[in-house]
């Protein structure tokens, strides 16, 4: 069997993983790495031995697929170059910077009937997947996720580096038109937000509270989710999962069992699958547009209300 021929566009901390993952996996080939960092780009190339290029134009002609793993300001460039050559990506998040960008791609992907997937990888961590079909009707949902400063991504604040990991499981879950944001944010080590609370109300009632923070001295990222006679709780940097349900007048607790797998080698399997298979991403550019929409609108009020 022939197999899929992928490149990796931008090999720093996260391309670096992409690449050696896809080298990993069966039904594909690792045919090419490409960076404009020399240093990187020889490491890479060395290490994996896979032919290196600077130019990304230079991989059209030798790969099938691609991951983008570029800086946010450039996806939207290099993933329309690569699809209207014929590529399929997996464009990592954020997705693009905004939704022109985003529709953008989305078109040509569909013109030229190719998969487009987003790298957001909490639809593919274990602890969630546990959780995913006991949770019905949310009435509110607190999220947490917290990181150390790491010098990485200050291309973009941290609503869209890391808390639209959580809008975009958000809206999977809470079945129900987005009524109203309210957001505040400060930077504090970067010119953009380097902490940020959002609180989401949908129509149907449900509530969603976010904190993302990027200069902790803790990692945490976590999620609970409330509903009727429940309350679930995922920790994802663990793969870990609770549900605590009411039980006549006491509420009992239940270890989810959770095989701990890498959500980042599912991630990527899933998209050579969908490629091979021609299946619809489970994180398609559609899906991904929504939850850029509202880290933009949260974003847009952050710097608005910074101003004065």
């Amino acid at each position: 069997m022939v197999k899929l021929k992928v490149g990796v566009i931008g090999v720093g901390y996260l391309g670096q993983i992409h690449a050696r993952i896809y080298k990993e996996i069966k039904g594909c080939e690792l045919a090419a790495v490409c960076d404009t960092n020399p240093e990187n780009l020889k490491t890479v190339s060395r290490h994996l031995r896979v032919p290196g290029f600077s130019d990304y134009k230079e991989m059209f002609g030798k790969v099938d697929a691609v991951s983008v793993s570029t800086p946010t300001f450039s996806h939207h460039q290099v993933a329309a170059d690569c699809l209207e050559h014929g590529l399929h990506c997996l464009v990592e998040k954020p997705f693009t910077l905004s939704l022109g960008e985003a529709d953008s791609l989305i078109e040509i992907a569909g013109k030229k009937n190719l998969i487009l997937q987003v790298g957001h990888i909490e639809r593919f961590n274990s602890a969630f997947n546990a959780t995913r079909e006991i949770i019905k009707e949310p009435k509110f949902i607190e999220c947490h996720r917290l990181n150390p400063f790491t010098n990485r991504s200050t291309d973009v604040g941290a609503v869209l580096d890391i808390m639209i990991h959580d809008i975009d499981i958000i809206l999977g879950l809470v079945n129900s038109e987005v009524k109203n944001v309210e957001s505040v944010g400060i930077n504090v080590l970067t010119k953009f937000e380097d902490i940020a609370n959002a609180r989401i109300t949908f129509a149907n009632g449900c509530v969603a509270n976010l904190t993302a923070s990027r200069i902790s001295d803790e990692t945490m990222r976590k999620i609970r989710i409330f509903q009727e006679n429940m309350y679930i709780s995922l920790d994802y940097k663990d793969a870990k999962a609770c549900v605590y349900r009411k039980i006549d007048s006491k509420i009992a607790k239940d270890h989810l069992p959770i095989e701990k797998e890498q959500p980042l080698q599912k991630e990527l399997a899933s998209f050579i699958d969908c490629v091979i298979n021609r299946k619809e991403p489970l994180v398609s550019g559609s899906t991904a547009r929504q939850a850029l929409k509202i880290a933009l609108q949260i974003q847009e009020q952050i710097w608005q209300r910074n101003k004065y």
